[in-house]
């Protein structure tokens, strides 16, 4: 069964959409090494840990993309508006602000790197964007909820590693889209 182009564009919504309660819920509950007072943190490289929301925003960074490719950049710029909404009213209490304020400014600067590449060259739009979004969201996540730096490199990393497992589907993706005549939308 092959899904319409809206269709795929709907579960890239859809699954942008649940990467936000689940980022919120990681942050709090799982993790190797739950910091009191602070958030629960996974490996995401030897020696390096992070807050285990990461996983999800690193995927939420693809599916946008995915989502603006197949619906469109104003359905991309609702969600994104919806998602830092959904983000502020999921975050634990302490991180509401952080959580949105991060989301919010993170998914509009991958937004604005990927749209005028994405044409052209989807899977440098990807990357490029999703570079640009998680070192956006990883700064000001951690210096809003925590006033520090010190998880950086491994907010970076674990964002970093779901952008780069996701590169493999969104190049088979484009491949599929040339090979059919599917135009972005």
């Amino acid at each position: 069964m092959t899904l319409t182009p809206r269709a795929e564009g709907v579960l890239a919504l859809i699954g942008f959409g649940l990467c936000i309660p689940a980022a919120n819920w990681l942050i709090g509950h799982a993790g190797t090494v739950c910091v009191p007072g602070g958030p629960c943190l996974v490996p995401v490289a030897p020696g390096v840990m992070a807050p285990s929301g990461v996983l999800m925003i690193g995927l939420a960074l693809v599916l946008r993309d995915l989502v603006q490719r197949r619906l469109g950049v104003g359905w991309a710029a609702g969600a994104v508006l919806a998602g830092a909404a959904l983000s502020a009213f999921l975050a634990p209490p302490a991180l509401v602000v952080a959580s949105a304020v991060a989301f919010l400014l993170s998914e509009f600067a991958d937004l604005a790197v990927y749209t005028p590449l994405q044409r052209r060259r989807l899977v440098l739009a990807v990357a490029a964007s999703g570079a640009v979004g998680l070192v956006v969201d990883s700064v000001v996540f951690l210096w809003l909820a925590f006033g520090s730096l010190d998880f950086l490199a491994g907010q970076v990393i674990g964002k970093a590693w779901m952008v780069l497992l996701a590169l493999p589907f969104v190049q088979a993706l484009r491949r599929r889209d040339e090979r059919l005549g599917i135009q972005p939308a």
